[in-house]
């Protein structure tokens, strides 16, 4: 009799662990999928945020640079009478923006007989804060053939450059971007092109205290279910370079990629990037041609999933243990 109750008791306990490890499997799995679901749109609407504070950010420090750079434009435009003057205008307004690496203004040839053919004066920092003076227009500079002249000479309204190198091999080699304005005399013919250029490594440290800025914000870190994970922004031109990123993080696109990317003008795309599967999320920077991108490795958004998974499994597993000795101790109980 009692080989018997022992017989069915362990068919019983075998039953019951069986149908609670297929209830557990059930209900494991779909707690999964669902925190899955809920942890991928919650990374997407995070870092698609996060991805238009940093657009916005950059933009208006771009934007703070023009501003600054058309008040020196509309001094020099107001003190063409003679070079001097034109020098002292370049001066006047500097103060406004130091960050400017240096403003310029490239006559059209012969504007000033007295200063020959080529007249470019440029006031800017080198090796100090202060900034100095050069005139840098001359037959092996002449500014005339470059890009952004020639443009200008076509436009009345102000635009970016291209990024360039700029190599005269001392300090102020490097990359740069230049904002650019023609401006007018009162015949309304064009008297020269104004400019104030930007360094890529100055634009790098922007980017880098915009990032740990929003890292730190917590108007974005409110309300989430993780940590903010790492991420990293880089700035690409509309031919798809990478020209301003953290040293050693690079962006390189495919054709196809820029294509999409110049297409859809906001969105994600999936790249592996030294090595490391990605999510970028890009976005347009308003008032010029460039693309900005926060890259997430998917690793570091899967660990939040990954931890979960463990954790659910080790609750289904506790749970499991628990009915196995209350099915033992009731066993033991029953006569």
């Amino acid at each position: 009799m009692k080989l018997t109750f022992r017989i069915l008791g362990d068919r019983q306990t075998r039953n019951i662990l069986l149908t609670v490890l297929v209830v557990m499997t059930i209900i494991v799995s779909v707690s999964f999928l669902i925190c899955r679901h809920t942890l991928n749109s919650e990374a997407q609407i995070r870092y698609v945020g996060l991805k238009n504070v940093i657009s916005e950010k950059i933009a208006k420090t771009i934007g703070a640079m023009e501003m600054s750079a058309l008040n020196v434009f509309d001094e020099v435009g107001k003190h063409m009478d003679s070079p001097e003057a034109v020098i002292a205008a370049l001066k006047s307004k500097t103060h406004i923006n130091p960050e400017v690496r240096g403003y310029f203004a490239a006559f059209e040839p012969n504007y000033f007989p007295q200063e020959g053919r080529w007249f470019e004066p440029y006031i800017h920092h080198r090796d100090t804060s202060e900034f100095e003076y050069t005139q840098v227009g001359s037959a092996r500079h002449d500014y005339t053939k470059s890009d952004w002249y020639i443009r200008a000479q076509r436009s009345s309204d102000s635009f970016w450059s291209d990024p360039y190198y700029y190599y005269d091999g001392t300090s102020m080699s490097g990359h740069y971007a230049t904002f650019v304005k023609p401006v007018f005399n009162s015949a309304g013919q064009l008297a020269c092109v104004c400019g104030a250029d930007i360094t890529f490594e100055w634009l790098t440290k922007e980017l880098q205290r915009i990032d740990d800025e929003s890292r730190n914000d917590s108007l974005l870190n409110t309300g989430h279910m993780y940590e903010i994970i790492d991420f990293y922004s880089v700035i690409i031109d509309k031919d798809g370079f990478c020209i301003v990123h953290p040293e050693g993080k690079s962006v390189s696109l495919t054709k196809d990629q820029v294509r999409g990317l110049l297409q859809k003008k906001s969105g994600t795309m999936d790249l592996e990037i030294s090595g490391v599967p990605s999510t970028v999320f890009y976005a347009p920077i308003e008032n010029i041609d460039w693309t900005i991108a926060v890259v997430v490795a998917k690793q570091d958004v899967q660990k939040t999933l990954l931890i979960l998974g463990l954790v659910l499994l080790f609750v289904a597993i506790i749970g499991m243990i628990v009915v196995w000795l209350a099915c033992r101790r009731w066993r033991h109980i029953t006569p």
